[in-house]
C-alpha cells in the first residue's frame, strides 16, 4: 500500500512537469512565455529557483536526454537505412543543436519536480530560501 502512495505522488510530479506547472499546488505555469521562467508561482507563490545556480542540474537532463535521443537515433537510423556517414554527421549535429533548445523547459520542470519530490518546501522552511 506505501508504495502504491509512493509512486502516485512520484506520477503526479511527473505529469506537473510534463505540463509545466508549479510543483507544489499543480495549478499555474511556470513560464510567462518562450523561455522566461516565472520567479514564484502565482497561486500559491512557490519560489522556483531555491538558490543561485539551482537550475544547473536541468541542464545535466537536458545534455542526458539529448545525447541519448541522438545516439538512439544514429544506431536506429544506421540499423535501418544506408545512408552516408556524412548525411549521419549532418543530420545529428543538427539535431543535437536543436533538440537542448527543444527539451530545455521540459528539463527544467523536471528538475524542479524531481528535487520539489524528494524536499518538499513548505511555510514552515520555506525561508530557508527565501532572498535574505
Amino acid at each position: 500500500m506505501h508504495e502504491s502512495k509512493g509512486l502516485q505522488r512520484v506520477l503526479k510530479y511527473l505529469w506537473r512537469a510534463w505540463r509545466l506547472q508549479c510543483p507544489r499546488c499543480g495549478t499555474r505555469s511556470l513560464y510567462r512565455r518562450g523561455l522566461a521562467m516565472h520567479e514564484r508561482c502565482r497561486y500559491c507563490n512557490l519560489k522556483f529557483e531555491r538558490e543561485q545556480g539551482y537550475f544547473l542540474g536541468a541542464m545535466y537532463l537536458n545534455y542526458g536526454f539529448t545525447v541519448m535521443l541522438v545516439l538512439a537515433g544514429y544506431f536506429i537510423l544506421e540499423a535501418l537505412t544506408n545512408v552516408s556517414l556524412s548525411l549521419h554527421l549532418w543530420l545529428w549535429t543538427s539535431i543535437s543543436l536543436l533538440l537542448p533548445v527543444l527539451l530545455y523547459r521540459h528539463s527544467r520542470a523536471l528538475w524542479l519536480c524531481m528535487d520539489y519530490c524528494i524536499s518538499p518546501v513548505d511555510d514552515a522552511n520555506a525561508r530557508a530560501y527565501e532572498e535574505p
